[in-house]
């Protein structure tokens, strides 16, 4: 019985291809999987989103600029849309590690729209001549990655983030009252609330959303319209200007021409400068998730300041162990991240002349990056920061013994005198407090005053 693929003889430039039957691509989409049987990985639905919108426009744009018959352009169009909307991402089956300026990729579209399109009109429509009118793949795989980054930030990451940011003020809120011994290099330190520390990851994130945020203007400068080389051979001199207007309409974002397509097309440098600021949300969200992992530890022999919501049985062998797995998921994204961003790096300086040719890997590192991140700070949100339970009684007794605390008497006493202080409290376990009241003529409610751990964690309220 033979299992050999149903297969259509398709043509181009280069002669005949085998094509599966059942196929929507044609024999440039075949020529690209024989080529490149490398990793598995597809270009991310982000982008096919993003391809097809861009053909859906570009089509509308021709359209207007009688570049098009009405009738093959709506057909390109609506075909376009379903491209973008996902009804066919299996017939997108090109290896993410493929020609430098995914032309692979961008012709997979223009062949599976151009069937589509025929399909609908019952006439044979061109992948290269009508799909791909007025393009290149040198100014549709750059704008691909601008548009796909600012629409996934918009509807993805940035929502994540709001989700946590404010996730993480309302426990401050609730937390603000709860003192706990502070940490430098690990060790005790004066006492902080909970709600300063939690505020403090706040204010990171906040800084993190406002680079984010910063660099959004620049994704929004699209190299649509440069053609080949930048000089938008090809391509009808209004077509940037109309290509960028259809492209506002269908998204509702503020897409615009590159200011100079030269650079556009030579040049990933905004997709280097928004892979940095993932890069720097993903320190961020690795501290928080460090912190949390530190103050979840024991429960006997740790610092045991929190209990996380426990989620999962810890250990094949170890029963009752439960261990704070979002932290740890959370941080093995980060360091993902941080791959990512670095690998985005190499591929941008990659620019020759015209042309930048590691498009592809920039593109779904990139995706990936911001994808990550937006599910790592919903899970934070959700499954961390909303249900982790407070120690106070285990808080309180460990500041109480907290030998740091004899800085408050520094003005008082002086650092010799406070030192001496604290370095018995160490080595007898006990408070300060008591080794102050038989070390010094201080009263009972000055040293009340001057270690209520309350007043030092806000000295100036």
């Amino acid at each position: 019985m033979s299992t050999e693929i149903p297969y259509r003889v398709e043509q181009d430039s280069m002669g005949e291809v085998r094509v599966p039957e059942g196929a929507l691509y044609g024999a440039q989409t075949q020529r690209a999987v024989d080529n490149f049987p490398l990793s598995g990985l597809r270009m991310p639905r982000a982008f096919i989103r993003a391809l097809g919108l861009i053909k859906a426009c570009a089509a509308e744009a021709n359209t207007g600029l009688e570049q098009l018959d009405p009738a093959i352009g709506a057909a390109i169009g609506a075909a376009a849309q379903q491209v973008a909307r996902g009804e066919h991402d299996s017939h997108f089956p090109v290896d993410v590690f493929q020609t430098g300026s995914g032309t692979s990729t961008n012709m997979n579209a223009n062949e599976v729209i151009a069937r589509l399109a025929a399909q609908q009109l019952g006439a044979g429509v061109h992948p290269n001549d009508q799909v791909n009118r007025g393009q290149s793949s040198n100014d549709v795989i750059p704008t691909a990655i601008h548009v796909a980054a600012r629409l996934e930030c918009h509807e993805q990451l940035l929502p994540a983030l709001a989700q946590l940011i404010a996730a993480i003020d309302a426990r401050a809120v609730e937390l603000d009252n709860v003192v706990k011994t502070g940490r430098t290099h690990l060790m005790d330190a004066m006492p902080v609330t909970l709600g300063q520390e939690l505020g403090g990851w706040s204010a990171q994130l906040g800084a993190a959303n406002a680079r984010l945020v910063a660099v959004l203007p620049r994704l929004e400068q699209l190299a649509q319209g440069g053609t080949a080389v930048g000089t938008g051979v090809n391509a009808h001199p209004n077509f940037a200007v109309q290509f960028a207007a259809a492209l506002r309409a269908a998204t509702g974002l503020p897409f615009q021409p590159a200011q100079n397509f030269f650079a556009a097309l030579s040049s990933q440098d905004t997709a280097v400068e928004l892979s940095g600021q993932l890069r720097g949300l993903a320190v961020t969200l690795m501290k928080i998730a460090n912190d949390l992992r530190w103050m979840n530890s024991g429960p006997l022999h740790g610092l045991a300041e929190i209990r996380l919501p426990a989620l999962q049985p810890g250990s094949s062998i170890m029963p009752g162990k439960v261990n704070p797995v979002v932290p740890e998921a959370v941080a093995m994204i980060c360091a993902q991240v941080l791959g990512n961003d670095a690998s985005i790096a190499i591929a941008g300086q990659s620019g020759n002349f015209q042309l930048n040719t590691m498009l592809p890997v920039i593109a779904y590192n990139l995706l990936q990056s911001i994808e990550l991140l937006a599910n790592a700070s919903r899970l934070l949100a959700s499954h961390a920061i909303a249900g982790l339970q407070v120690n106070e009684a285990h808080l309180q007794a460990a500041l109480a013994r907290n030998p740091v605390l004899a800085t408050a008497l520094n003005e008082a006493l002086g650092y010799d005198r406070s030192a001496a202080i604290a370095k018995r409290a160490a080595s007898e376990n006990r408070p300060v407090r008591e080794i102050a009241a038989e070390m010094t003529d201080l009263s009972a409610e000055e040293l009340d005053r001057l270690l209520d751990p309350v007043r030092l964690a806000r000295p100036h309220d």
